[in-house]
C-alpha cells in the first residue's frame, strides 16, 4: 500500500512541471503526509477549460457515505479492481488525477524493530502517482485515492505494493478519463524501476506530528553502552 510520502515542490514547480493552472492557495511541503491530509492534484477542470493544481483530501469518500471520515480506510485503489470496485470505478472512468510526490515510505519488521524506508528516484526527479478522485457533500469537498500496484524488483523487498507511478508521456492519456485499462495501468518498465531507490530513514516518520526534511536523514547508530568505570 502506500500509507505515507512526501510531498515537498513549491506550487510555481508544480505549476511549470505539470503545466497546470493554480486554484488553490500553497499547501506548503510536507515530508510526512498520513492520510486525511491535504494534498496537491493535478486533474482537468471543465470550468477552467485546463488542466488545473488542486487541493484534495487523502482519503476518497464515495458519494453514499455518511461523513468524510469514510475517506480514511480508502487512502489507496487497488490498480487491479478500480475499474470495477463500486466505490472506485466511477472515478476511474471520468475523474482521474495525478498525485505530485518526491517519494513513498514503507516499513519493515526485524524482530521487535520496524525499520522505516523511503523509496524515491535516485537523480531527485518528481513522481507522479496515479489518482482517482470526487467531489462529496454539500460543499463539494474534493478527496482522492492514490492507486496501488504490485511491487517489482528491489522495491517487492520492501511491501508488496506500491503506488502506481505515471511517467510524464503518459499523463495526457490518464487525465483525459476513457482508454483501455489494460495500457492505463501497465507498470514502470524495469529500467524506470531501476532509477528508484530504497533509502533506510529515521524512526521520526512512524509519528504524523514529524515533519520536516530530517525524516529522510539516515538512521542513527546506536549509542555504544559507556564502560565501566576503573577501580583502583
Amino acid at each position: 500500500m502506500c500509507g505515507r510520502y512526501a510531498t515537498t515542490r513549491t506550487e510555481a514547480d508544480l505549476e511549470d512541471l505539470f503545466e497546470a493552472v493554480s486554484v488553490v492557495e500553497q499547501l506548503g511541503p510536507s515530508w510526512n503526509v498520513a492520510p486525511t491530509s491535504p494534498v496537491p492534484v493535478v486533474r482537468n477542470s471543465h470550468s477552467h477549460d485546463a488542466r488545473v493544481l488542486d487541493t484534495a483530501r487523502w482519503g476518497l469518500v464515495p458519494p453514499w457515505a455518511k461523513d468524510l471520515r469514510a475517506g480514511a480506510r480508502m487512502i489507496n485503489a487497488r490498480s487491479e479492481t478500480v475499474a470495477t470496485s463500486p466505490a472506485f470505478a466511477p472515478s476511474f472512468a471520468r475523474r482521474r488525477c495525478l498525485v505530485p510526490a518526491d517519494g513513498w515510505f514503507e516499513w519493515v519488521r526485524d524482530g521487535k524493530q520496524r525499520q522505516a524506508y523511503y523509496m524515491t528516484p535516485a537523480d531527485g526527479a518528481p513522481l507522479a502517482f496515479a489518482g482517482v478522485w470526487t467531489a462529496w457533500g454539500p460543499d463539494a469537498t474534493l478527496t482522492c485515492s492514490v492507486l496501488t500496484t504490485a511491487a517489482l524488483g528491489g522495491l517487492a523487498h520492501v511491501h508488496d505494493r506500491m503506488p502506481l507511478i505515471l511517467p510524464r508521456d503518459r499523463w495526457p492519456a490518464w487525465l483525459a478519463g476513457g482508454g483501455d485499462p489494460g495500457e492505463l495501468l501497465t507498470p514502470l518498465s524495469p529500467a524506470e524501476l531501476a532509477a528508484i531507490e530504497v533509502r533506510p530513514v529515521r524512526p521520526d516518520v512512524g509519528n504524523v506530528r514529524n515533519n520536516g526534511p530530517h525524516l529522510l536523514e539516515p538512521p542513527q547508530p546506536p549509542t555504544p553502552d559507556p564502560e565501566p568505570a576503573t577501580l583502583f
